[in-house]
């Protein structure tokens, strides 16, 4: 069991902070390309790059949820509390999507539809400017959250690949103390 937590929990941290890397670094950036502007002009580029934000929102939401079972099975199978530094790394990771998810990215996605006067919105130069103006704003804030989240993650993989200290409060001979060889 111990092998298979470990094993558990080295797959959850690898694919949470492989996908973070991936989007922030590659798949993020290609939405804004000259090659996808010619394909897809603004705003259709940064709505289609909505689209995979918010299926990687999901994907944080995913693996914030096993990496907090996985320090919770640990505590309960192996006898030992978590590191508090871990509990508040894996818990502040899966706050920061969260509040870049549920309460962020509607907010961008609306200031993006009024700066771009998407689906039917008339709007005011001024409103547009003010929206162009907040958008920049918090898109540069989402932007220092999600690579505040990447160091938590790196921070948190680590954690994960890193022998740990033997259990405590646990037999040599086994978890319940109940010699098997007898």
């Amino acid at each position: 069991m111990i092998s298979f937590l470990r094993f558990f929990g080295v797959t959850v941290a690898a694919v949470w902070f492989g996908a973070t890397v991936f989007f922030t670094f590659f798949a993020g950036p290609a939405f804004f390309t000259d090659e996808m502007k010619r394909l897809f002009p603004p705003p259709y580029n940064g709505a289609i790059a909505e689209f995979v934000i918010a299926r990687l929102f999901i994907l944080h939401y995913i693996c914030g949820s096993l990496a907090l079972l996985h320090l919770g099975a640990e505590w309960l199978y192996l006898g030992k509390e978590p590191p508090r530094l871990s509990a508040w790394v894996v818990g502040g990771a899966l706050a920061l999507s969260l509040i870049g998810g549920i309460w962020l990215q509607p907010k961008l996605k609306e200031w993006q539809r009024i700066k771009y006067e998407q689906y039917g919105l008339t709007k005011t130069a001024a409103e547009r400017a003010e929206a162009a103006k907040s958008f920049g704003m918090w898109h540069g804030i989402s932007m220092g959250m999600n690579l505040l989240t990447l160091a938590a993650l790196w921070l948190n993989l680590a954690r994960v690949i890193l022998p740990g200290e033997a259990p405590r409060f646990v037999s040599p001979v086994n978890k319940f103390g109940i010699d098997r060889r007898s």
